[in-house]
């Protein structure tokens, strides 16, 4: 739910998983009903107990400050109440983690609520699956050996109805809640948990088998140890891609106060980027860097003057030789940062030229970094599309053109033909980055006057 005030066809969902969560656990609190409480007690304890360090700051802090977040780290713990308890009995032992579990965002209490309910019904339906196939009779007791290849079958399958009915539930939510089509609320959902709760599966099987086994509960915490370690791990690794991306973001927003008239131009430059570097089939660990390198190929404008940047009309040569020296200001300024690899490079190198007359070295053809030739298309087109202190944007198809025109000379044949596939595929939306107050009709092509840079070429500067 990513909204704070819930629509009511929203409220209405949660409280019909509510009340379908209400009816699955029902059974198992009925007078007389065989429930093993001691089994649901400690199921139910040792998965808040695992939810708790996300919820409480003290205890996370005193983990270290990095705690797997939210439900979904300890679901073994929920599959293996649906191999060990009936199904009633399996979801009551889901409600109390799952009210603990850590929220987000406001208002906290439906949050709760819903997730508590959606759980419940996800647990129920995994062990009525896991009961249906034999599972508490494969897992064996005591010093009976669990029938480990038939039990496979139920703990899948239970697996799987978990992730089934979960993520229909997720999907609907999604549509309720955030107001999306039902296709696009469910697309990709599936897809997403299937591996993940696979997992779990396996890891919650492990779990029951050891808490069936002679040497009883004590023994399956062990399977819990190296999936919390592994959720500690994926913590970390998500805490510091945030960081990545505060600082990423940082920079942006500084140029962008400093040069209004370019404001979204650095995201663009950093879209257009992926979608040539996705076309020439980079790895996707490289469509990350390729995409900083678009979105921070401008940062050495900070050290600019702002008269330089914002001047309308053409630059005098010592302007020009003063706007020349962003990339060196701007690879000085990233080149302590190290998750940007090859991306220090194209901030460096994205005004070089395919002939040796860019800048600020003079490389010339395969001597210019590969993300510095991407960047270098992503930029020039980005300035064409957009309108300016000192030009009109241009459409499409007439900026392609000019870069089809440049190609060999200035630019990457490769990576504009790189640019034209995927923009066919695609295509492009480009937004007016000057603070315009209304749309302005678009110019014809041949009224539009050459952009200031980088399309003319500039004198090469000799290496400093």
């Amino acid at each position: 739910m990513g909204v704070k005030v819930i629509p009511r066809a929203a409220r209405v969902y949660i409280g019909c998983a509510l009340l379908g969560a209400g009816t699955c656990v029902l059974p198992a609190l009925r007078p007389g009903a065989a429930v093993p409480w001691g089994t649901v007690a400690l199921l139910a304890a040792l998965y808040a107990l695992c939810e708790l360090p996300a919820r409480c700051r003290l205890i996370g802090r005193a983990l270290g400050g990095s705690v797997p977040m939210g439900t979904g780290s300890f679901f073994p713990v929920l599959l293996a109440s649906a191999l060990l308890l009936p199904p009633a009995a399996a979801a009551l032992a889901a409600i109390p983690g799952s009210l603990l579990a850590r929220v987000e965002e406001p208002p906290a209490a439906p949050r709760r609520a819903w997730r508590a309910a959606a759980t419940a019904l996800a647990v129920w339906a995994a062990a009525l699956t896991a009961e249906a196939l034999g599972g508490p009779t494969a897992l064996g007791r005591g010093p009976d050996a669990p029938d480990l290849p038939y039990a496979l079958l139920p703990a899948g399958a239970a697996a799987l109805a978990f992730c089934l009915v979960l993520t229909a539930l997720d999907g609907g939510i999604r549509a309720t809640a955030g107001g999306l089509p039902p296709r696009a609320a469910w697309r990709g959902l599936l897809g997403r948990s299937l591996a993940p709760h696979t997992v779990h599966g396996l890891a919650g099987l492990m779990m029951a088998v050891l808490w069936r086994s002679t040497y009883g509960p004590v023994a399956a915490l062990f399977v819990l140890l190296p999936m919390y370690i592994s959720c500690w791990v994926f913590a970390q690794y998500h805490r510091e891609r945030a960081a990545h991306q505060a600082t990423i973001r940082a920079l942006v927003q500084a140029v962008d106060i400093k040069d209004t008239y370019t404001r979204g131009h650095s995201e663009r430059v950093g879209h257009a980027s992926v979608l040539i570097a996705r076309e020439l089939g980079m790895a996707d660990d490289r469509l990350d860097v390729v995409r900083f390198a678009g979105i921070l190929h401008d940062v050495g404008k900070l050290g600019v003057p702002t008269r330089v940047l914002t001047k309308d009309g053409p630059l005098t040569p010592e302007e020009r030789r003063v706007i020349e020296l962003h990339p060196e200001y701007g690879h000085e300024m990233v080149r302590g940062i190290g998750f940007l690899g090859e991306a220090r490079a194209a901030i460096l190198h994205h005004h070089e030229r395919m002939d040796g007359s860019g800048y600020p070295y003079g490389l010339h053809g395969e001597q210019i970094p590969e993300f510095a030739r991407v960047v270098a298309v992503a930029d020039a087109f980005d300035a064409m599309t957009s309108t300016r202190s000192y030009s009109r944007a241009r459409p499409v198809p007439t900026a392609l053109a000019e870069l089809e025109r440049c190609a060999g000379t200035q630019f990457d044949p490769r990576m504009v033909t790189a640019l034209v596939q995927a923009l066919d595929r695609h295509g492009w939306q480009p937004a007016v980055t000057a603070d315009e107050t209304a749309p302005q009709p678009e110019p014809q092509p041949e009224q539009v006057p050459p952009p200031r840079e980088p399309l003319p070429a500039p004198a090469a500067k000799e290496p400093a």
